[in-house]
């Protein structure tokens, strides 16, 4: 009798969005849970073992390629790896502009980079951005280029992106979370060619410990007035963000690849053309 092939989801980033999809695709699967900080990786690894999950834990440090490629080994070893969440990330209140775009810049186009040499055929894998990069001004077809598809290890050269450039951790997160976007557009095509898919959330204020910081940091007036002026009228929830990430690495999301999908509650359609919109 043949053994059945154990299918892998990496979840990358242990926090509560992360976790949330974890959990509505990764049924019947090994989680390999990884992070920058053991404690993360322990209290998700309980809440999914729990929850009746095989998972794994390894230490991961998205802005190092040795310590990504190692956690691209671990994920082999443990089986066939079909799906990638990548949440990781550090926000505006957290992080100084250079650790932003090392961070969350850098390392998630090395996460694709790594993980699409082996993505399974027919595996997904969604990366989490943010609304922000949708505040950002059009950029040239020729930044856009360059965001997209400079390799990895020559990202943070770009001139537009060195630290006499890129001086506000603000301007540095709208950077990299559209970059995430563009780079998920560039990476499915290579992803495609293995019959694997890569797409991408930007979501709005999810109500998360990183949204709490954002809210009790120097932005938290305006992040409230973002809420009270959305059509929405309120802010969103790590399951809302699950249900998306479901149908884009499910069967009924195979015809989706290469795109961004904006789940704000109407946030940035008010920065834009309503009351949020600058003077």
């Amino acid at each position: 009798m043949n053994e059945k092939t154990i299918e892998v989801v990496v979840l990358i980033g242990a926090g509560s969005i992360g976790l949330a999809i974890a959990r509505r695709v990764s049924a019947g699967k090994h989680i390999l849970v990884a992070d920058l900080r053991e404690e993360n990786n322990q209290a998700v690894a309980k809440t999914l073992s729990e929850a009746g999950f095989a998972v794994s834990t390894t230490l991961v440090d998205v802005s190092s390629r040795s310590s990504v490629h190692a956690l691209v080994e671990k994920a082999v070893s443990l089986g066939m790896v079909t799906g990638l969440i990548h949440a990781a990330g550090v926000s505006p209140s957290q992080a100084s502009p250079a650790t932003i775009l090392k961070v969350d810049l850098f390392g998630t186009a090395l996460v694709l980079e790594e993980f699409g040499h082996i993505m399974a055929a027919g595996g997904s894998g969604i990366v989490i951005a943010s609304q922000s990069g949708h505040r950002l001004p059009a950029l040239t077809p020729e930044l856009n280029k360059a965001l997209a598809t400079t390799a990895a290890d020559e990202l943070l050269s770009l001139p537009f992106l060195r630290d006499n450039q890129v001086t506000d951790s603000l301007h540095a997160y709208q950077l990299s979370k559209r970059g995430n976007a563009l780079r998920v557009m560039a990476e499915a095509v290579r992803w495609g060619k293995k019959g694997a898919r890569i797409n991408c959330i930007s979501p709005g204020i999810i109500i998360t410990p990183l949204a709490k910081d954002e809210l009790a940091g120097p932005r938290g007036d305006g992040y409230r007035r973002m809420i009270g002026i959305s059509a929405a009228g309120r802010a969103g929830t790590p399951d809302e963000v699950a249900t998306l990430a479901a149908l884009l690495m499910g069967a009924d999301g195979a015809f989706i690849t290469g795109s961004d999908f904006l789940m704000d509650g109407g946030v940035t359609a008010a920065y834009w053309y309503g009351e949020l919109a600058p003077q």
